[in-house]
């Protein structure tokens, strides 16, 4: 059975940061792509970022793009995300999701997913 807890979210001002991690525990994972989803208050639950195995290749979201960062430590079966210049927008439930799927590729599909954590409250007040 694989285990995901996310950890780092908070309330921050508008232009703030925070460092979001996923700590997994389980059977090896470190072959496995991972991702970043949110859900805000009456939204649909949508794709941030991911990475594959080895951090080779990333993928993000149109609207946080070039403010997020996703990264991993396979060592630690630890994924981060890095996110920058909060806006208000950026408000949501943070999800982290190990991917059924591995290789070179990253994956931004929600059925690509299979394990998924509990979530962390991201605020961003105005």
């Amino acid at each position: 059975q694989v285990q995901l807890v996310e950890s780092g979210g908070g309330l921050v001002q508008a232009g703030g940061s925070l460092r979001l991690s996923c700590a997994a525990s389980g059977r090896t994972l470190n072959v496995f792509s991972w991702g970043w989803f949110r859900q805000a208050p009456g939204k649909e639950r949508e794709f941030v970022a991911c990475i594959n195995w080895n951090g080779a290749t990333t993928s993000y979201g149109e609207t946080v793009k070039g403010r997020f960062t996703i990264s991993r430590d396979n060592a630690k079966n630890t994924v981060y995300l890095q996110i920058n210049s909060l806006k208000p927008e950026d408000t949501a439930v943070y999800y982290c999701a190990k991917s059924r799927m591995y290789g070179s590729m990253c994956y931004r599909a929600i059925e690509d997913y299979e394990y998924w954590g509990q979530g962390t409250q991201v605020t961003v007040s105005s």
